[in-house]
C-alpha cells in the first residue's frame, strides 16, 4: 500500500496529457465552434467504426483518447468494454421479470418550460437537445414509452456513469438497515490504509452522503483538476510515457488529503464511492461485483448481463462503472420506487428505501452551489427533491439518469451522450420535462 503522496510525477505529467486529449472536445464546445447537434452527430449515421478495419477517419480508439472525445462517444459510450478491462455481472439463471407494456403515443406531444427559455418544448424535442441515446418510462409498473438513437439496441449495454454510485449508495443502505455495516463507525474500522489520507477521520455515513472534507476538483471542464488524475489510476483514460502515478483506484484514494472539516457540507466528489465500494467489501468480504449480482442481478429478474469496469488490479469502478441495458435499470428503479420489493420478494429492506427518501440536510446541500436544485439533498448517494411528489434520482455526467417520481407512480430511465459532462448544463431541460411528464400522466392515466 502506497503511503500519502508517493506519487509526485502524477498530477504534472498526467494534467498536461490530459489537456491535450481535451483539447479537440473544448474547442469543439466554443461558443465559436457549438458542437454537433443530436441529429448531426448520430453515431449510426456518421458511421464510426465500421470496416476491417475502420478507416483511419472513422475509428475510436483507448490509446488516443478518441473514445471519451465527442462527438466519438455518442458511439463508444454503448461499447465501453471495447476499449477498457470489465468484469461480467450474470443475471443468473431465473426467468426474467416481465415489465408489461402499454405504450402510449400521447407523450412525445407533452408541452412545458425549460427553465433557462421562454418558449415551450415537447418532450420529444428534449430528447434531442439532451442527446438522448436511449428512453423508457414506467407508469404503475408498465412501460408506456421506450425509444432508442444512434446505435443503442435493448440488448446492448451503457455506461452509466455516477448512476453507478446510486447503486453502491443502496448497498450500503441495506447493510446498515440490516445491522452489517455501522455507518457511525470511523472509515478506518473497515479500512485502515486510510488511516494517513482526507479520510483517515471520517465516518462511514459521512462518505455515504458526500460530506468528506476532502482536498479533491472535480470540475470537469477544468483539465487540471484532479478527476482527471483519479480516472487515469482506475484505467479509463489512457496513460502518458513514463507515468508513475497511481496504478488503482485504492493506490490513488490514500493520496488525497484532507482540506477542512468533515460533516458540515455537501461535495461531490467521485473517490468516496470508491472508498464506500472498499468499505462494502470489507464488511461483508465480497467484492463489489459480488454484492451486486447476489443482492440485485439475481434477483431482479433482468434479461440481461451487466458488466462494471475495472482498474489494474481488477477492482469495480464504483463510482461511475456499471454498464447495463435500458430495461435492467428500469428494473431496478421500479424496485426503488415500490420500497424494495420487485420480482415478489423483497430486494432490498424498505428501512434502507425510506432513507433514501427521507434524504439528507438541505443546508449542508445548499452550500454545494447546485443552481438547479435549489432544496435539494444528497444521502446515500441519491439525490433527492424534497419537491411535492418526492421525487429522487441516481444522476450520471453526459445525461443517465433515473428519476423516480413516487406520487406520478413513474420511474423514468435516460441513457445520453450528451457533449458536456456535467448535468447542470441540461438540468433546465431534463427537470421540468420529467414534471411535466409526472403531471400529464397523473391527468390522463389510461
Amino acid at each position: 500500500m502506497a503511503p500519502l503522496h508517493t506519487f509526485p510525477l502524477c498530477r504534472s505529467v498526467a494534467t498536461s496529457f490530459t489537456a491535450a486529449l481535451l483539447a479537440a472536445a473544448a474547442l469543439a464546445q466554443s461558443a465559436s465552434q457549438p458542437p454537433l447537434d443530436a441529429i448531426a452527430s448520430d453515431p449510426a449515421k456518421l458511421g464510426w467504426m465500421i470496416g476491417s478495419p475502420p478507416p483511419h477517419d472513422k475509428l475510436i480508439k483507448f490509446s488516443d483518447g478518441s473514445f471519451r472525445t465527442f462527438p466519438q462517444t455518442r458511439w463508444a459510450f454503448s461499447h465501453l468494454r471495447e476499449f477498457v478491462p470489465t468484469r461480467v455481472i450474470p443475471r443468473g439463471t431465473g426467468p426474467v421479470s416481465p415489465l408489461p407494456r402499454h405504450e402510449r403515443t400521447d407523450l412525445d406531444a407533452v408541452t412545458f418550460l425549460p427553465l433557462d427559455r421562454k418558449e415551450t418544448m415537447t418532450w420529444a424535442q428534449s430528447l434531442l437537445a439532451n442527446y438522448t441515446d436511449g428512453v423508457l418510462v414506467l407508469h404503475r409498473g408498465r412501460i408506456v414509452y421506450e425509444r432508442y438513437f444512434g446505435v443503442l439496441t435493448p440488448e446492448r449495454p451503457h455506461i452509466a456513469f455516477s448512476v453507478t454510485k446510486s447503486f453502491v449508495g443502496t448497498l450500503a443502505a441495506a447493510l446498515v438497515a440490516e445491522g452489517a455495516l455501522d455507518d457511525h463507525a470511523p472509515v478506518t474500522r473497515y479500512v485502515p490504509e486510510l488511516k494517513r489520507s482526507g479520510f483517515g477521520d471520517a465516518t462511514v455515513r459521512q462518505v455515504m452522503d458526500m460530506t468528506v472534507g476532502l482536498k479533491y476538483s472535480e470540475v470537469y471542464a477544468d483539465p487540471k483538476a484532479d478527476h482527471w488524475d483519479f480516472t487515469r489510476a482506475g484505467n479509463m483514460l489512457p496513460r502518458p510515457a513514463g507515468y508513475q502515478g497511481p496504478d488503482s483506484y485504492y493506490e490513488y484514494v490514500v493520496t488525497i488529503p484532507k482540506e477542512r472539516e468533515h460533516g458540515d457540507r455537501f461535495a461531490y466528489k467521485t473517490p468516496n464511492a470508491s472508498v464506500l465500494g472498499w468499505i462494502l467489501h470489507r464488511a461483508t468480504g465480497k467484492s463489489l461485483g459480488d454484492l451486486v449480482q447476489e443482492r440485485l442481478w439475481s434477483k431482479l429478474g433482468v434479461e440481461h448481463d451487466a458488466y462494471f469496469t475495472v482498474d489494474h488490479s481488477g477492482t469495480e469502478n464504483g463510482g461511475g462503472g456499471l454498464n447495463l441495458t435500458l430495461r435492467d435499470m428500469a428494473r431496478f428503479g421500479e424496485m426503488i420506487r415500490l420500497d424494495g420489493r420487485f420480482n415478489g420478494q423483497q430486494i432490498v429492506p424498505k428501512a434502507a428505501v425510506d432513507d433514501i427518501r427521507h434524504g439528507g440536510n438541505r443546508d449542508h446541500f445548499t452550500l454545494a452551489g447546485y443552481k438547479t436544485l435549489p432544496g435539494w439533498s444528497y444521502r446515500d448517494m441519491w439525490w433527492i427533491s424534497h419537491n411535492e411528489h418526492g421525487a429522487f434520482a441516481a444522476r450520471g455526467i453526459h445525461g443517465q439518469c433515473i428519476y423516480i417520481d413516487p406520487k406520478a407512480e413513474m420511474v423514468i430511465i435516460r441513457f445520453a451522450s450528451h457533449p458536456i459532462a456535467a448535468n447542470s448544463n441540461f438540468d433546465a431541460t431534463s427537470l421540468p420535462a420529467f414534471q411535466a411528464l409526472a403531471n400529464h400522466l397523473m391527468a390522463a392515466p389510461h
